[in-house]
């Protein structure tokens, strides 16, 4: 469970207010899908449902608060919550088996019975396979919450059988102005400009986790990372931190370069752009620009693998990035 209160992430008030919404006027479904990742909050966002299903005295914008199964719940003693998180990688069938069993007894304070499963995308096959069953036929007062990082994941058979939840995503300057809020932010530079830090938020995940980052050494090594990868693509080999990567650091190291490479290709647009309105200056070439990249896309495909494979020479994986980068560029 995350350490911020719903009321510390602005960007979930609308999502959350749906939910209130429909649930108030007693229109609610049995399961809700919320597409909001961890690192945006999915996980306060999913307890503030359960509690507005769980609140015997439930208000026009939410939970009160204070009625006994409130108190309950904010104390995390609530015996008709549910909270099923992922075992190592997955989310097992005999945790799912167990969940169900639970939701066919009685409510202990009369009212919902409420499973709220988090990181719902690390279902193994047999998981998802034991939860359609309870997703077809809850049982009277059963709701089920289901967060996830990314639905996509998720077996369609799962996804047809929840309410999703509308939410729209912070823009970087919303993020920008949210960390602002909490000090987080460096000082600005000599010309009076701040740094955008929402350069990594896809590396990092989410404003939560920048925030973490931030308050840590881990922002500080993401940007070595982009710099040491500008001179090294620049200069042809490797330097300072890539040359020492562990295999815990290699997957940052790689998604920066997957933003860097995208970004690359970005501002060679907008130069050639501008050179054309200023003069007869050559457009640069599409077809490098579609195989950088198809370069970038390879590094992300990379550090999926990166996640299952028990280890790799980190310092040749670079170099060979390097190497490709010259060969397109030169």
């Amino acid at each position: 469970m995350s350490d911020y209160q719903l009321a510390q992430l602005p960007w979930l008030a609308d999502a959350h207010q749906g939910f209130v919404d429909v649930h108030y006027r007693g229109k609610s479904s049995h399961a809700h899908l919320l597409n909001v990742d961890h690192a945006l909050g999915g996980a306060v966002l999913a307890h503030a449902c359960a509690q507005t299903v769980l609140c015997q005295q439930l208000t026009p914008v939410g939970a009160c608060g204070k009625c006994k199964s409130c108190l309950l719940l904010n104390s995390g003693t609530h015996p008709d919550l549910h909270i099923i998180e992922p075992d190592g990688n997955q989310i097992k069938v005999d945790q799912i088996r167990q969940l169900c069993q639970s939701l066919t007894q009685t409510a202990q304070q009369g009212g919902a019975r409420v499973a709220v499963i988090t990181h719902a995308e690390r279902l193994n096959i047999a998981a998802a396979n034991a939860l359609l069953k309870t997703l077809e036929e809850p049982g009277e007062g059963v709701v089920l919450i289901l967060q996830t990082n990314r639905k996509s994941q998720l077996l369609p058979t799962i996804t047809s059988r929840c309410q999703t939840l509308a939410f729209i995503a912070p823009q970087k300057a919303d993020i920008q102005q949210w960390l602002a809020a909490q000090n987080l932010l460096p000082a600005p530079n000599n010309q009076g400009k701040i740094h955008d830090v929402t350069w990594c938020i896809n590396v990092v995940g989410g404003p939560l986790s920048l925030a973490s980052s931030l308050r840590s050494k881990h922002y500080q090594q993401l940007l070595a990372y982009r710099q040491d990868w500008a001179e090294s693509l620049k200069t042809g080999h490797l330097c300072h931190s890539l040359l020492s990567l562990s295999e815990q650091q290699i997957v940052d190291a790689l998604n920066v370069l997957y933003l860097y490479l995208r970004q690359y290709v970005l501002k060679s647009n907008s130069k050639a752009q501008l050179q054309t309105q200023t003069s007869n200056a050559q457009q640069l070439n599409p077809l490098v620009q579609a195989r950088l990249l198809e370069l970038a896309g390879q590094v992300m495909q990379m550090c999926q693998k990166l996640e299952t494979m028990p280890s790799v020479n980190t310092q040749a994986l670079c170099q060979q990035y390097v190497l490709a980068f010259k060969k397109l560029t030169h």
